[in-house]
């Protein structure tokens, strides 16, 4: 992830309103090896205001998750948010949403979503999940570098 390191935590900014799928999703990763921190924001706007008071040279999340179903501003919402408020890169953003409508889909990706993931139904299935996004967002995919 950008500028992690082995020693570090993973940062992972959970924009989720359900405290039951907070807390499975908190649960399901750690049951992976990497270590995890999370951060929690349980509504739209909460995660549009932290995003647009992020400094210039601020740590950023590594990766976050975030629902689209939102009280006070949706995720696609939070998505235009993140899009005009961070200089590249910005973190990969998976979209994890119990909706499987083809429209959420298409509009989380073209809002530039990186992945769009269905919450699973049971914790076996949700760590799952947790260790196919630990494979490959966190040990396999490079992240370009912070711009200088």
């Amino acid at each position: 992830m950008n500028d992690h390191t082995p020693t570090e935590p993973i940062d992972v900014l959970l924009i989720e309103d359900n405290p039951g799928d907070v807390r499975l999703t908190q649960e399901a990763f750690r049951t992976t090896e990497s270590e995890i921190s999370f951060r929690v924001l349980g509504d739209g706007e909460a995660a549009a205001t932290y995003f647009r008071g992020l400094e210039d040279g601020e740590p950023r999340p590594d990766l976050v998750l975030l629902d689209l179903n939102l009280p006070r501003k949706d995720g696609i919402g939070v998505l235009e948010v993140l899009e005009e408020e961070l200089d590249y890169p910005p973190p990969p953003v998976l979209v994890l949403s119990s909706s499987d409508a083809e429209a959420d889909i298409a509009e989380s990706y073209a809002n530039a979503a990186n992945a769009y993931l269905s919450k699973p139904d049971v914790m076996s299935e949700f760590a799952s999940m947790a260790e196919a996004i630990e494979r490959f967002w966190i040990d396999t995919a490079k992240q370009p570098p912070a711009p200088a």
